[in-house]
């Protein structure tokens, strides 16, 4: 049986409508319109600034009383707040404070027994009047735990039965019917920031700690890896005393396959560092460079740094030089090994 075919008349009867309702619902000026929108956003993040005060130390000072007693900060919202909630408890967790993010509607089905008894609840709704939440308030707060509102509306129940009321009211929504959350869970998102980078600088966090969360990407690796732990040194280690010929010195550099030599003194102490760039520079301007001296050819004294610096510096040094490799030193200025750009990719620093 032949399949029918979609004639192309109702095609353009089904069309033409919906260009015609799209057309009466968007603006034609697309792109002043989004500069609109992120506009409202900007000014309810502004308003937002000035509105802190001592709501905000008081939230401080109950989270920094909850973690010594070993508590946990819990977050809980319903709908976008609960979005909004989950990235908040991430961002806890991620700096150091241990956290979970509670949803209000399974809570009364069973989800309260995650909770303890120095925990912290911080809980967001705009309106302060969600059902969920209204529900979970008082049971909350028979588990003995204190509570911090993330509300916009100070007369709500939820603003009432908070122990601190954290103020996050905009203007207005950003959408044209004022209704979708846009503006508020834009200021609910920053006040959370806020709470996490206080919180975790008051409780003395820092880039190893925060190293030890995140070992699986760069960033992580960039702040957790050593410069030690990656460097080249003893045999391995492309190195000539200056007084050598050039010819021996690319020998040197061919064999290691570092694309380098550090150039050190009859004393041992370091005199330099010879790069493959260097030497089509070399081979570039002066002739019959083989048979000349190390010493009449180095001209450049080589980047250091410590063996103790994590591979994130390196890198930036790299980066900040453009240059591929850095010579560590001990505290006499002799050569103890090198890390190259290659082991930093290798390590996953990159």
């Amino acid at each position: 049986m032949q399949k029918p075919v979609a004639s192309p008349f109702l095609f353009e009867m089904v069309i033409l409508p919906l260009t015609s309702w799209q057309s009466r619902i968007y603006p034609v000026d697309i792109i002043g319109r989004a500069r609109e929108i992120i506009g409202v956003e900007r000014d309810a993040l502004t308003s937002l600034v000035d509105s802190i005060g001592t709501e905000f130390e008081k939230a401080i000072g109950m989270m920094m009383l909850a973690t010594k007693a070993k508590g946990r900060i819990v977050v809980s919202g319903m709908g976008k707040s609960g979005i909004i909630g989950k990235k908040i408890s991430s961002t806890l967790s991620s700096v150091g404070t241990p956290s979970f993010f509670m949803h209000p509607a399974e809570a009364i089905h069973g989800d309260l027994g995650m909770l303890d008894g120095d925990d912290l609840l911080i809980a967001i709704s705009y309106s302060g009047e969600s059902e969920e939440m209204a529900r979970l308030i008082p049971i909350v707060k028979r588990f003995g735990l204190r509570m911090i509102a993330l509300c916009g509306r100070k007369d709500s129940t939820l603003a009432k039965s908070a122990d601190v009321f954290i103020d996050v009211s905009v203007k207005a929504e950003a959408c044209q019917w004022d209704i979708v959350p846009t503006s508020s869970t834009t200021a609910a998102l920053a006040m959370g920031d806020a709470l996490s980078i206080v919180l975790m600088e008051k409780r003395g966090f820092n880039q190893e700690g925060f190293a030890k969360r995140h070992p699986g990407g760069s960033l992580g690796r960039g702040m957790l890896v050593k410069v030690e732990d990656l460097m080249t040194t003893g045999d391995s280690l492309p190195i000539v005393d200056e007084n050598v010929s050039l010819a021996e010195a690319v020998e040197e550099i061919s064999s290691k396959k570092l694309g380098m030599t550090v150039v050190t003194g009859g004393d041992g102490r370091l005199k330099g560092i010879l790069t493959d760039g260097d030497l089509r520079r070399i081979f570039g301007k002066i002739e019959n460079p083989m048979a000349k001296k190390v010493s009449e050819l180095v001209s450049s004294t080589g980047k250091t740094i410590e063996k103790e610096a994590m591979g994130g510096a390196a890198v930036k040094v790299m980066e900040d030089n453009k240059i591929t490799s850095l010579l560590i030193v001990t505290a006499d200025n002799k050569p103890e090994g090198v890390v190259h750009l290659h082991d930093l990719l290798k390590a996953g620093v990159v």
